[in-house]
Parts: C-alpha cells; sequence; structure tokens
C-alpha cells in the first residue's frame, strides 16, 4: 500500500489539507496527517480545527511515497521556518520520491532546495516574486518527483493528480468519477 505525508502547521489553508486527506484516503493510499507543532490540534486559516493523526516529530524519519503541504501565508511560513522539515524534504528528493506542494507552500520547496534547476512549478500568484524561477500560470504543474497547484481552487485537481502519481490514472479515474468530478478527463 502507497503512503503518503501531509504536514499541517497553524494556519493552513483548510480545502487544500482536507480535499487532499479525502482524495487520497479514497484512492485507497494511507494517509497521515501530521501536525508541525507538538499539540495534535491544528487550526487553519479560517478557523476550522484539524485533530492530525501524529506530531511531525513522530513519524519525520519514516519513508513516504509522497509529501504534500498546504499552503496557507501563516502555515506556510511555519512550514518554512522548520529545519526539521526541510532536512526530510532534502531526503525525500535524494531518494527520489513525490514532493508535493500547493498556494504559498512552493515556496518551502524553494527554501529546502529541492527544485531542479529548470524544474516547472506554479504557485499562488502573489508568492510568484519569492520563487527562485518563472512560476507557470496554472492550476497543477507536475514536473518529475514535484507536483505544484496554484491555490484553494485548484485542490481537487491537485490531489487528483497527486494520487494518479502515487496510485495510478486508473484509480485516480475512478476516484473523479466517484468524486462526479470531469477534472481529469
Amino acid at each position: 500500500m502507497s503512503k503518503a505525508l501531509i504536514v499541517l502547521a497553524h494556519g493552513f489553508e483548510e480545502i487544500e489539507a482536507v480535499t487532499a486527506v479525502d482524495v487520497l484516503r479514497r484512492g485507497g493510499v494511507e494517509t497521515i496527517v501530521a501536525s508541525l507543532s507538538p499539540e495534535r490540534e491544528v487550526k487553519g486559516a479560517h478557523g476550522l480545527l484539524l485533530l492530525a493523526d501524529v506530531a511531525f516529530d513522530e513519524v519525520e524519519k519514516d519513508d513516504f511515497d509522497a509529501i504534500i503541504l498546504p499552503g496557507g501565508g501563516e502555515g506556510t511560513e511555519k512550514l518554512r521556518a522548520s529545519e526539521k522539515l526541510l532536512e526530510r524534504l532534502r531526503r525525500q528528493k535524494s531518494e527520489e520520491k513525490l514532493i508535493c506542494a500547493i498556494c504559498a507552500a512552493p515556496l518551502v520547496l524553494v527554501d529546502a532546495g529541492v527544485l531542479s534547476p529548470g524544474q516547472h512549478v506554479t504557485c499562488y500568484p502573489t508568492c510568484i516574486v519569492q520563487l527562485d524561477r518563472k512560476s507557470a500560470n496554472v492550476p497543477v504543474v507536475a514536473d518529475g518527483d514535484v507536483i505544484t497547484g496554484q491555490g484553494p481552487g485548484a485542490s481537487t485537481l491537485f490531489a487528483l493528480v497527486v494520487l494518479q502519481a502515487i496510485a495510478g490514472p486508473g484509480v485516480a479515474r475512478k476516484v473523479a468519477r466517484n468524486m462526479v468530478s470531469d477534472v481529469l478527463e
């Protein structure tokens, strides 16, 4: 069974996190939600309180097929400030495993140094000036071992593209159909 880690920090963008968890679990991917802080309760950018499965420290050394980072301004800044997370992303890159970030969270990938020269990404429009590369003005970009999404409106497509990379196009299309979504058609 494939395994994915979604890391949340206070101020995360709720729709990006919840959609990724939901879509991956529907697709049969073991999905672990980890709080960057020691407490499992994590408050989103719009006040939604989520209970993470574990604290990040409990799983940072585990192996995952994919690590997913939801955005949100405050949440992204907390992710960027975590040297443990940046180091874990570097390990994920060295193992040639999937790294995924949406909204402002692609900035974390820049800080971790896990983007290859010329690798294409997308991000929230106001974050483009902080990237070390040009950003595509499209909802989702999959380039090698990195998948990025533009923002909350791209959450379903982003999650389905991540699922497709982990579990294959057949599984992703089936989940999309069952959700009455045509974004992969």
